[in-house]
């Protein structure tokens, strides 16, 4: 349970649906163009979303040494098709009985755990509110999520550390800023994963 979030597998099939939503806009005309995550373009950060997915999945099934399972897959001719099949694995996965007591192998976080299970869906949790703001910017439209849910991930993006890691090749946030006073729920997040709500007329940090 994180912050008692004890539903934090339903937080997560949200953030996830809503996600597609965004996903299902795309044209496979657009993959080239650049996203807030500055070392990918909107094709590879499709393809980053899609593996996680897998590897999360996975992981959640008991997979504790295969790396490969969290990398990027190759897209196809319909993107969004290829992401709906990820996201039908990844809520399978975290679907079944039992699935709060388990154990997540999350090879890419910290020293890979093991992981209580509401932590591992957490850092998914996170993370997929933030691509989903990512893909919306990248491709110029909105994005909406409940505000409960927001609320939620903005507990877990204030537990994010705001380490010297952040600036590392490859870090999942860059550093982060402290929020103007009245931003939004959603800016907040944002701010606080290094992104910019201003993107693309300003950069994360």
């Amino acid at each position: 349970m994180v912050n008692g979030m004890t539903d934090i597998a339903i937080l997560d099939r949200r953030a996830v649906e809503v996600s597609q939503t965004i996903v299902d806009q795309v044209d496979v005309a657009q993959l080239d163009l650049p996203t807030p995550c500055a070392e990918w373009n909107l094709g590879q950060l499709l393809a980053h979303m899609i593996g996680q997915h897998y590897g999360f999945a996975a992981s959640a099934r008991g997979e504790s040494s295969d790396l490969t399972i969290f990398q990027p897959r190759p897209l196809g001719a319909d993107p969004a098709k290829d992401y709906a099949e990820s996201v039908a694995t990844l809520t399978a996965a975290f679907a079944e009985e039992g699935i709060l007591g388990r154990k997540f192998w999350l090879p890419e976080i910290r020293d890979g755990g093991p992981f209580a299970a509401p932590l591992g869906i957490s850092f998914h949790f996170v993370d997929y509110v933030v691509h989903a703001w990512d893909v919306a910017a990248a491709i110029g439209v909105p994005v909406a999520f409940d505000e409960d849910l927001l609320q939620a991930a903005l507990r877990i993006a204030e537990m994010v550390p705001n380490g010297p890691e952040r600036r590392d090749p490859g870090a999942a946030f860059r550093p982060a800023k402290m929020p103007e006073a009245g931003a939004s729920t959603l800016d907040r997040i944002i701010i606080l994963l290094g992104r910019s709500p201003d993107w693309p007329d300003e950069a994360g940090a």
